[in-house]
């Protein structure tokens, strides 16, 4: 009873011991530790602020046609992940995502609704968390931001009619500022905390993105060409990004490219780029997809705010039959703390 006691003084009044336990807890079962009374909540929050600042979950499997493979894997990630989700970008391929799944108990394909798997991963979030999905096959309105260092661009339905003279009337601006400009053209994209459920509608094109600000933002984009047709040239081409010396840790790669770019176009085994990427990069999470159209070149931002580019002129950003590679450094934790 006497240990019991102390013990109870012990975690009710000395913050460097509860800070020392409650960093083991995942993010979920911090914050329900931290209802338990001031001295758990202020440790929580401090080790909220000094955690890693980005995480990332990947499905591929099959599964019951009721639920996407995205919605169950997240679920189970959310219970152990580091970090409290704020911003989340999830990329689903188009076939899973809104197609129609195998139900063999049934003996028939039932139709999913992208909707409801839009709304399944979104419920399993913060209320306050901010959350963009793209829908791939297999406007950004930017202010003034002295800070701004990266955007990630997502063009759909780029088929449409006058689809590639917008694109270029938002890209060629933003060309001009010392950023990082990547990303792809998706089949459709979603995003129900939008204010404007209706913003796609099924007849017209668009732009969406996804911007980085701050100084402590790193970043480095290469533009892998219909010359790297091998392991050869997909590795050089990897140490071409490795060469811009992006921190690597609290970093994530994104890799967008053209459908048409696969083992068929490598010839001789899959996943050649991504395979090149985890060679030089073993420690930074990957994510991307194949899309219809790239936007990217050769290009580094570093801590001082240095651009640095290939040649002299502003390349073209849009791109066929490419892939982009791209390096985004978040900061160090500390220097993200508040």
């Amino acid at each position: 009873m006497e240990a019991t006691g102390k013990a109870g003084f012990v975690l009710g009044n000395l913050a460097e011991v509860v800070e020392r336990v409650l960093g083991f807890l995942p993010t979920k079962a911090l914050l329900r530790a931290a209802c338990v009374c001031r001295l758990w909540r202020e440790c929580a929050r401090r080790i909220l602020r000094a955690r890693q600042r980005v995480a990332w979950v990947s499905a591929l499997e099959a599964g019951p046609a009721d639920s996407h493979a995205l919605v169950r894997a997240l679920a189970r990630e959310l219970e152990k992940v580091q970090v409290l989700p704020q911003t989340v970008l999830y990329i689903a391929d188009a076939e899973t995502f809104s197609g129609h799944e195998e139900c063999h108990e049934q003996k028939k394909a039932r139709k999913r609704n992208s909707k409801e798997t839009a709304i399944a991963l979104e419920k399993l979030l913060p209320k306050r968390c901010q959350v963009l999905g793209l829908v791939t096959p297999g406007v950004v309105g930017l202010k003034n931001n002295p800070d701004l260092r990266v955007v990630l661009l997502f063009g759909y339905n780029s088929w449409k009619s006058g689809a590639t003279r917008f694109l270029h009337q938002i890209v060629n601006p933003l060309n001009e500022k010392s950023i990082i400009l990547a990303g792809g053209q998706v089949e459709s994209f979603t995003s129900l905390t939008s204010e404007n459920n209706n913003a796609q509608p099924g007849d017209a094109c668009g732009v969406v993105g996804l911007a980085f600000s701050g100084p402590q933002i790193q970043s480095a984009t290469i533009l892998l060409d219909q010359d790297v047709a091998d392991e050869r040239t997909a590795e050089a081409a990897m140490q071409r990004l490795k060469a811009a010396n992006i921190p690597e840790h609290n970093t994530i790669g994104f890799m967008f490219a053209c459908v048409g770019r696969g083992y068929r176009h490598y010839k001789t085994k899959r996943n050649m780029e991504a395979d090149a990427f985890r060679k030089f990069f073993p420690n930074v999470p990957l994510f991307g997809f194949f899309g219809h159209g790239e936007i990217g070149c050769d290009r580094i931002v570093t801590g001082n705010f240095v651009l640095r580019e290939c040649n002299d002129i502003k390349d073209d950003l849009l791109h066929g039959y490419t892939t982009v590679m791209t390096l985004i450094h978040l900061g160090s934790t500390k220097a993200n703390q508040v």
